[in-house]
C-alpha cells in the first residue's frame, strides 16, 4: 500500500462527524449488504438514508446490485446503520477505501457488524439457495500481501498484530441456528469457511479445485477485508453467504456461472436472509442511545 493510499484517523471522524450531524440514531449494529441483498436495508423503520455520493470521504459504488446508499433506522426496536452495497477490490479501490466505512462505523459507536455476500459453493453437499453461517476464512488477497491494515498501525482502532481465531462470533452463530429451527428453515442452513478471492472473473477450474482441496465451503470476492478491520477495531462480527451458484469443478461440465444469474438467485431467496438477520438482531443485548 503506497503513502497515497493512507487515511489517517482525522479523515475517518471527520465523517462520522458529518453524520452524527445528519441523523438523530446512534447505531450499534451495522449490516453490509451483498450482491441483491440490499432489501436488508428496505426493513428498517424511521428510515435516514444518505447516497454515498452525498458522504464526505465515501467511496462510490459501481456494481450492479449494490444501491450505494448509507441507511439509519430501527430493526425490532434496535438502532442499526445498513450499507446498501459494498465496495470491491475490483473496482479499483485501495482496501483502505474498501474498509473506510468499518472505521466510521466504530467512530459511530457500532458494536456489531453483520456481513452478507452471494457466494459460489465449492462444498458437494450445499445446493443454491442456502445460506452459510461463516465459521472462519481464507483471505487469499490477505496471504499475498494485499491488506487494510498494512502501512501504520492507528493504535486508536486498535493493536499492531491482531490474532483473527475466532473472529466470527460463536455465541452469534448459535443464535443463528437457534433462529433457523424455530423458523423450520435449518435443513437449508450450513456452517462453513469462505474464501474471499481478487474477481473480478469467477474461478477457473483449476482454481476451484485447489479451493476445494483446501477445505474452502463456499468463494466471493469480498466480506474479508470488512471481518479484518472489525475484528482490529474491536467488533463483534458475524457472516452470511447465500450460495448463489455451484462452482464448477469438472472440465466435463458445461454450465457456468453470471452476474446477472447470481442476483436473480439473491432476489429469489432474500427473504429468508432477511427474516434470519432481524430476528437475530431482536435477540441481541442492544442498549439504544439517541442523540
Amino acid at each position: 500500500m503506497h503513502s497515497k493510499d493512507q487515511i489517517c484517523h482525522e479523515d475517518y471522524q471527520r465523517t462520522a462527524d458529518w453524520l452524527l450531524s445528519q441523523t438523530q440514531h446512534r447505531p450499534k449494529v451495522a449490516i453490509v449488504c451483498g450482491s441483491g441483498l440490499g432489501m436488508l436495508a428496505d426493513a428498517l423503520k424511521c428510515q435516514d438514508s444518505f447516497k454515498y455520493s452525498d458522504i464526505p470521504g465515501f467511496p462510490q459504488s459501481t456494481v450492479k446490485g449494490h444501491a450505494g446508499r448509507l441507511v439509519f433506522g430501527e430493526l425490532k426496536g434496535k438502532t442499526c446503520v445498513c450499507m446498501q452495497g459494498r465496495f470491491h477490490m475490483y473496482e479499483g479501490h485501495s482496501l483502505s477505501k474498501v474498509t473506510f466505512p468499518v472505521r466510521v462505523f466504530k467512530l459511530l459507536g457500532v458494536e456489531t457488524l453483520i456481513v452478507t455476500n452471494a457466494a459460489g459453493s465449492l462444498a458437494d453437499r450445499y445446493s443454491c439457495g442456502d445460506i452459510m453461517i461463516i465459521r472462519d476464512h481464507i483471505n487469499f488477497p490477505g496471504l499475498a500481501g494485499l491488506n487494510p491494515l498494512n502501512g501504520p498501525n492507528d493504535d486508536k482502532f486498535g493493536p499492531r498484530f491482531p490474532p483473527m481465531s475466532g473472529v466470527y462470533d460463536k455465541s452469534l452463530r448459535k443464535m443463528a441456528f437457534d433462529i433457523c429451527k424455530s423458523m423450520g428453515v435449518s435443513q437449508c442452513v450450513q456452517e462453513g469457511v469462505y474464501c474471499m478471492v481478487g474477481g473480478p472473473n469467477f474461478e477457473s477450474i483449476a482454481e476451484a479445485r485447489l479451493l476445494h482441496r483446501l477445505g474452502v465451503d463456499a468463494v466471493g470476492m469480498s466480506t474479508a477485508p470488512e471481518v479484518l478491520v472489525a475484528s482490529h477495531c474491536g467488533m463483534r462480527v458475524f457472516g452470511l453467504s447465500l450460495i448463489t451458484n455451484k462452482v464448477v469443478k469438472s472440465y466435463e461440465d458445461n454450465e457456468s456461472v453470471n452476474h446477472e444469474a447470481v442476483l436473480e438467485v439473491s432476489k429469489m431467496h432474500s427473504e429468508t436472509l432477511q427474516a434470519l438477520v432481524t430476528e437475530l438482531i431482536s435477540r441481541m443485548d442492544i442498549n439504544n442511545n439517541t442523540a
